[in-house]
């Protein structure tokens, strides 16, 4: 009889781990699709602050005095507003967690200030309207790092995953703010043809610190081909500053060839922040492929 008692014993100490570890693979199948999810409300949030930044730059100009920009002002601002429906559902998902990273009446709140700037926008300098903005995107990329931190980092299981997507979300979107800046404001220097002392030094101060950071993404995203493709964008822009809006001899850029060179540097480091996320979900999905059959076979 003992060994009847042995063999129950032991198969009871089995199907414990047979169901601790069934558990633990439900809930990290879980963690895949919480991320994917995640990914998707990531992408919305950087094509509104891809838009803000445009429609940063263009009004700019269009305060300096470039009119060719007024119809582009509208038609940024219309893709603006339809970002907002893909936004409302990572908002309402966030609403349902202890702590989330961002929530409904926060989005309401943001686009009533969005609205505000929009109607007030003809009064404003350039300065002004430059601020503005600024304080908007600032949000959006606070709420990026709160979900990159909280739904996509905790949940990796592999280091280079979480490096992967801190570029994601944290690292590559602060690189192209900075170059986002530095377009707004060489925007009215480029139509003014005058750089003034407190312009020269944001500039300065800008396109250094974007420098930097574009050494720290490439430190994890080194070898991609479109890691390679931002930075000749970035340095080229670098370039750009430097050698035709900071020079003492003036200012020999136009405001149209201004924009469309610092937006050629702001589009490849979005295209990389794009292959980035793509790369995050790649990387766990091999580390994953074992869960999907056991997790599935106990529902």
């Amino acid at each position: 009889m003992g060994w009847i008692v042995y063999l129950i014993t032991g198969a009871a100490l089995l199907m414990g781990v047979l169901s601790v570890a069934l558990f633990r693979q439900r809930a990290r199948l879980e963690d895949a699709r919480s991320l994917a999810e995640t990914l998707v409300g990531c992408r919305a949030l950087l094509g509104l602050i891809l838009h803000f930044q445009q429609h940063r730059g263009m009004s700019s100009a269009w305060l300096a005095g470039d009119l060719s920009f007024a119809s582009k002002l509208a038609g940024q601002a219309r893709d603006i507003d339809a970002l907002f429906h893909a936004v409302g559902p990572v908002a309402r998902s966030e609403s349902c967690r202890h702590h989330p990273c961002m929530t409904p009446n926060a989005l309401t709140l943001f686009r009533h200030r969005w609205a505000t700037l929009r109607e007030r926008l003809p009064g404003l300098t350039v300065e002004q309207s430059i601020t503005q903005h600024t304080t908007l995107i600032e949000q959006l990329l606070q709420w990026l790092a709160a979900l990159g931190e909280a739904r996509i980092e905790s949940t990796l299981d592999q280091e280079v995953s979480r490096c992967l997507a801190r570029n994601y979300t944290s690292r590559l979107p602060a690189l192209t703010e900075c170059l986002g800046q530095a377009r707004a404001v060489g925007m009215s220097v480029a139509t003014r043809q005058s750089c003034s002392a407190v312009a020269r030094v944001r500039l300065m101060f800008l396109i250094a610190r974007a420098e930097t950071l574009l050494t720290q993404a490439l430190a994890v995203g080194q070898g991609s081909v479109r890691a390679e493709t931002a930075s000749r964008a970035v340095e080229q822009m670098a370039q750009l500053v430097r050698g035709r809006l900071l020079p003492s001899s003036g200012v020999s850029v136009t405001a149209q060839e201004y924009f469309n060179g610092a937006t050629q540097a702001v589009d490849a480091v979005f295209a990389w922040i794009f292959e980035s996320a793509q790369a995050v979900a790649n990387s766990e999905l091999q580390t994953r492929r074992d869960i999907v059959p056991l997790a599935m076979a106990g529902q």
